[in-house]
């Protein structure tokens, strides 16, 4: 363990600036980000008496082994530095946030042609954008139904609205007058925008305008004796009406605000945000927050308007978190640099916004509401947290003790195999931090066509760990410097626990990949599906866990996710190598033309559901060509089971994962 006093700098050496700074384990990895008004009265604090420290505190700077900083002009450009790093580095030791429950929300998704109104959870995506969130599922679609009367548009799914699209009939929706049908050209393109443009502003306040302007058409259609078309928006105003009557007004001067409230303990922290758009409430959203160090509530709203507002987009105006930035942010207590802080969110915004405690009126009533989810839910995660730490603790714990390592595995690699007959061999390698998945670090392997199991996992070791020692070889050349550039490096940490997905032969495979490298401090094991024992290195006899224990329940998670993750790589390498082998024979399509095709389409089912318009788009196929491929592709003696192909990411796989043939 480092000692904080062998890497303390200079006395002198820091400057009084402000700045951001970095702390970085033996292995050169960033594990804590921070920023200071004056470096030097930060820095010194870290390296007083330890045992002064809060307990996260000291377990950062004792884990760390050295410290840098970066000197900055203003503190407005310390904060953006400091998300930079953050974003870019990932530490662990800095407070995060994630969600405590999977809030859907009403998305649309403006990046497509003909955007489409739907439920959708997880993290934002560019070019969509979002309402709410809502508690439950039922709320959006229920929303859903009753405005789309008004504003018919697109609701159904990519494959839905193509299908009806070539038999030239609209659906259920389209023929009742919820949906304007742009599937069959009832609409323009243009035509549908406009009519989720009107959808939007009403989703984000703009109601008055909306319902004033229905009144009007109204009135004007029955002074033309225009009286179905009067009637049909006297109906489309009463729908907007009902909608609205379902959203109190909390804050009667119709301002947009977001309300945020804190409840935590010494360990952690439960965020909740009221959403506040036109007077109503239009949306809530909880986090979760880990403290690394004791910190004041005021630091806790720095940290928040820096990761749920930080880096907004020019066009959506969106941050990281999908939240836009409103005239006002209500928090319950100021952060010692408001006015930085202030004058950040205003930039974002690009006008004013207005960063404040509420001390009387609507606005603190509305805040003692926020508070109090805040309390309730963070009774909800306390009481799943001591289940989740405990197990997760005790899995460690037994694992350390089951195969006797020095200490807990706090980081596990798994690796499988996959393939069918030597043909499409692939590998992954799942990575696993305290007990949880992290998907940004998995990777993916290609291997050499008719390798058998045992010879792909020793490959795939082999390979990893060269990766990891080259990678510490350029660090230890050139002191640190490569760590800065672009993201960090792949494979430079190394685990504690190595997992292989097999018996006592992919065992000793990989163990003789190590040595041979050097790699001597890595504990390795296998998990053999038939009985689930474990198997050691050099060891005749399998380890045998209870069924109920901790430890193997983690094991098979790990082994699972790491088989979900090969077999998803798998079926999609070898859907590719199918479409290759069924267009070789078509007449007119080389090389060029192939590439192009599967460059467009990636993968057999696509490709099949593609029209001849579809494949006619693609650079250098004619029409003839187009009708060609679709009947080599189509044709009955086929392999049926290419239709079943999962395309890329359909499985939820990581879309961050070492691209094929990247860890060679």
């Amino acid at each position: 363990m480092p000692d904080p006093s062998s890497y303390r700098p200079a006395v002198g050496s820091i400057p009084e600036s402000p700045g951001v700074y970095k702390f970085r384990d033996p292995s050169g990895r960033v594990v804590y980000v921070g920023k200071a008004k004056s470096l030097r009265q930060r820095l010194n604090s870290y390296f007083a008496d330890v045992r002064g420290l809060h307990p996260r505190t000291r377990q950062m700077v004792t884990t760390a082994a050295s410290v840098e900083w970066t000197v900055v002009g203003t503190e407005v450009e310390a904060l953006q530095l400091e998300y930079n790093w953050i974003k870019e580095f990932d530490p662990r030791f800095n407070v995060r946030y994630r969600d405590d429950k999977s809030y859907p929300s009403l998305a649309v998704t403006l990046n497509e042609e003909f955007p489409r109104l739907q439920v959708m959870r997880g993290p934002k995506r560019k070019g969509v954008r979002y309402f709410g969130p809502y508690a439950h599922a039922w709320a959006i679609r229920e929303t859903l139904d009753t405005l789309t009367r008004v504003f018919p548009a697109r609701t159904c799914s990519t494959g839905v609205f193509k299908r009806h699209g070539q038999i030239g009939r609209p659906c259920l929706l389209g023929y009742i007058g919820k949906c304007a049908a742009p599937c069959v050209g009832k609409v323009s393109a243009e035509e549908h925008r406009d009519i989720v443009d009107d959808f939007c502003d009403f989703m984000g306040g703009r109601t008055e305008q909306i319902t004033r302007r229905l009144e009007k058409q109204m009135a004007q259609a029955a002074q033309d004796m225009e009286y179905e078309r009067a009637a049909r928006l006297r109906d489309d105003l009463g729908a907007l009406r009902r909608a609205l009557e379902k959203q109190a007004v909390v804050l009667a001067d119709g301002t947009d605000a977001d309300v945020v409230a804190f409840a935590q303990d010494e360990l952690e922290a439960a965020v909740q945000v009221f959403h506040v758009r036109g007077g109503r409430v239009r949306g809530q959203r909880g986090w979760i927050v880990d403290k690394v160090e004791e910190v004041s509530t005021g630091e806790l709203v720095e940290q928040f308007l820096l990761q749920v507002y930080g880096g907004v987009d020019d066009q959506t105006g969106l941050g990281e978190a999908g939240e836009q930035v409103p005239r006002e942010v209500l928090v319950p207590e100021l952060p010692e640099e408001a006015d930085v802080y202030a004058e950040l969110l205003s930039e974002l915004r690009g006008s004013r916004v207005s960063l404040r405690v509420p001390q009387r009126g609507d606005k603190r009533a509305l805040m003692e509401t926020v508070e109090r989810n805040a309390k309730e839910a963070f009774a909800r995660h306390r009481v799943k947290r001591a289940g989740d730490l405990t197990a997760r603790s005790m899995a460690l714990s037994e694992l350390q003790e089951a195969l006797d390592l020095p200490d807990a595995p706090l980081r596990i690699e798994c690796m499988d195999v996959s393939h069918v007959q030597g043909t499409n061999v692939v590998a992954s390698m799942v990575v696993f931090e305290d007990g949880l998945a992290k998907k940004s670090d998995y990777r993916r392997f290609q291997v050499a066509q008719g390798t058998d199991d045992t010879a792909a996992m020793a490959e795939v070791v082999r390979r990893r760990f060269a990766r990891h020692l080259k990678d510490e070889a350029d660090r230890a050349d050139e002191q640190g410097v490569a760590a800065e550039e672009g993201r960090p490096r792949r494979f430079a940490y190394p685990p504690n626990l190595l997992v292989v997905d097999g018996g006592q032969p992919q065992v000793a495979a990989a163990a003789r990949s190590m040595s041979e490298l050097g790699i001597t401090d890595v504990a390795v094991c296998g998990l053999a599906k038939r009985m689930e024992e474990v198997w050691l290195p050099d060891d005749p006899d399998p380890v045998i866990l209870p069924r109920t224990s901790e430890a193997l329940y983690l094991l098979q998670r790990v082994r699972d996710e790491a088989h979900r993750f090969a077999i998803t790589y798998h079926r999609q390498k070898r859907s590719a190598g199918m479409l290759v082998s069924m267009l070789d024979d078509v007449p007119g399509l080389g090389d060029t033309r192939r590439k192009a095709l599967m460059k467009e389409f990636g993968s057999l089912k696509r490709l099949r559901a593609a029209s001849v318009e579809e494949l006619t788009r693609v650079p250098g196929i004619g029409k003839r060509t187009a009708e060609a491929v679709l009947a080599a592709i189509t044709d009955p003696t086929a392999d049926p089971t290419g239709d079943a192909e999962p395309l890329p990411g359909d499985d939820g796989s990581p879309t961050t994962a070492e691209p094929a043939g990247a860890a060679s």
